[in-house]
């Protein structure tokens, strides 16, 4: 697979999310899609419904949701992109979403997928704080004196 092939699969992908096209989306995905998400096992899964069921509930609390691929490097059948997501929920307080999604390819559409993509958070404190939650095993929150 070439780089311009591999981008177009992804620049799709980011078309019909922009568009807010569901099916469009969708379509880009296999029947037997393999999502991973290795810092969240438990919210690994496979197969488009899982993916249809997610992008409505976004489409639906974030309706100007949109996403910029900001990086993107491809070797063979693996694409790895780098992602910001942006909306303002239904309640009007933003979305802010970045990092990494790594997609293995077959053909013209997304087989499996590996998510590294998280919410950005601004209240849990710095690097010092986090290496000390990270050797104490405290919870992904600033600590009150």
């Amino acid at each position: 697979m070439t780089e311009v092939q591999a981008s177009a699969i992804v620049d799709r992908l980011v078309h019909a999310l922009n568009d807010h096209d569901l099916e469009g989306m969708l379509s880009c995905f296999s029947a037997s899609y393999v999502n991973d998400t290795p810092a969240h096992p438990e919210r690994g899964f496979v197969g488009r419904d899982q993916v249809r069921s997610n992008w409505a509930q976004i489409f639906a609390g974030v309706p100007d949701v949109h996403a910029v691929v900001t990086r993107i490097a491809v070797d063979h059948e693996t694409v790895w992109s780098e992602w910001e997501i942006t909306g303002n929920r239904t309640d009007c307080t933003p979305l802010l979403m970045r990092g990494v999604v790594i997609f293995r390819t077959a053909g013209n559409i997304i087989a499996a997928a590996t998510f590294y993509l998280e919410p950005v958070e601004h209240l849990t404190g710095g690097a010092e704080h986090a290496v000390q939650r990270l050797v104490r095993g405290t919870p992904n929150r600033k600590e009150h004196p």
